[in-house]
């Protein structure tokens, strides 16, 4: 036993992994994190940027993939990752009964505000890798909401992505719903899609912290917005899904969308390394680390149900916050905008590498 399998048997939280590497595929490192109790993978162009730049592991195969697009070459390779992946969580999605054991793969984030771009390239993700653990990232803009719900409909599994405020992450689980009582006017099996809205934590710190600082606000009310808002998205979640609108749902076998802890390593140094995993464990929830956040864990992670402990003192320090001068509101809209560039910028290099990396072969 490990502190991962506690985490899920004990407080009901499944700890995914923030990372795919095809050297970690081929040595057993990812089999291993599997059976030390890892629940699901996810991924972004981020992580595969970084893998195929800093190894020769893709070379081989790019070479083989001079007659494609540069787009194309990644959705293979990065495909294959994926795919083998998928393959190793088989054994949690199947004895979860289809609850959990999911890799997550992005569609390219330079269609995030293209609702119908977004759809078709979700579309056919799903039918080149035919994965029944996979879930397609869709990012939560605005034009995103309408992609959410038309994926849903057909079936297809989502991890929404990219969400720094509650009043979007509400319009994520009305797009969900709505997805999901469409797939039932259409006959589906509703016990067959799976989604997670994944909420970006670590950095509304990094940006609430900033303007307070520049604010000239107490000290004390840094590097506290993030878990308070985490806190009440949970207490949003709860709420939301134990309305009548769901109830209908479930009733026809619906799954609820759980709640996705992302970026939860420290940014800060001068905060504990775990902020953003002890103070969010719940059921119902999933925490999708970095490798490094999840050793930390191992060593001196805290298992308690934390998520629910303190709900009005996180209503009243986004309070403070917003008497000191800074709009959360604001600070949500600023780190979509930002999320969608670095991840766009982050697809760009990678194709840039990978056509270097053909050009050099």
């Amino acid at each position: 036993m490990t502190k991962l399998t506690d985490l899920y048997d004990v407080e009901g939280q499944s700890p995914w992994l923030d990372n795919v590497r095809r050297d970690w595929l081929r040595d057993g490192t990812m089999a291993r994190l599997i059976d030390d109790g890892v629940r699901g993978v996810t991924s972004n162009p981020t992580i595969f940027a970084k893998a195929v730049a800093a190894t020769s592991d893709y070379d081989e195969q790019l070479a083989s993939l001079r007659d494609e697009t540069p787009d194309e070459a990644f959705f293979k390779v990065a495909g294959k990752d994926i795919a083998d992946t998928a393959a190793l969580l088989n054994g949690v999605h199947e004895s979860s009964d289809g609850a959990d054991g999911f890799v997550s793969f992005e569609v390219p984030p330079t269609l995030a505000y293209d609702t119908e771009g977004t759809v078709a390239a979700a579309r056919q993700v799903a039918a080149n890798l035919e994965l029944p653990n996979l879930l397609v990232k869709v990012p939560a803009t605005e034009q995103g909401l309408g992609a959410i719900s038309a994926l849903i409909s057909e079936g297809t599994s989502v991890n929404v992505t990219l969400i720094f405020g509650l009043e979007r992450y509400d319009e994520v689980i009305d797009a969900y719903l709505a997805g999901l009582e469409s797939a039932a006017a259409q006959g589906r099996d509703l016990s067959s899609i799976a989604s997670v809205a994944s909420f970006f934590v670590s950095r509304v710190d990094t940006e609430v912290d900033a303007r307070l600082e520049k604010l000239g606000a107490p000290e004390a009310l840094r590097g506290r917005s993030a878990v308070a808002q985490a806190v009440l998205a949970y207490e949003q979640f709860a709420r939301r899904f134990a309305s009548g609108r769901f109830e209908a749902l479930a009733a026809k076998s619906a799954r609820p969308q759980r709640p996705l802890w992302a970026s939860t390593s420290t940014k800060n140094p001068a905060y504990p390394d775990l902020l953003y995993v002890d103070s969010l464990i719940g059921p119902l929830t999933v925490n999708t680390m970095p490798d490094g956040t999840i050793k930390e864990f191992e060593d001196h992670g805290r298992l308690a149900r934390t998520i629910d402990l303190d709900v009005e003192g996180a209503r009243a320090t986004l309070a403070a916050v917003k008497d000191a001068g800074v709009s959360i509101a604001d600070v949500a809209q600023v780190l979509e905008r930002q999320g969608v560039a670095s991840f766009a910028d982050s697809y760009r290099q990678l194709v840039s590498i990978i056509e270097e990396k053909r050009s050099a072969s």
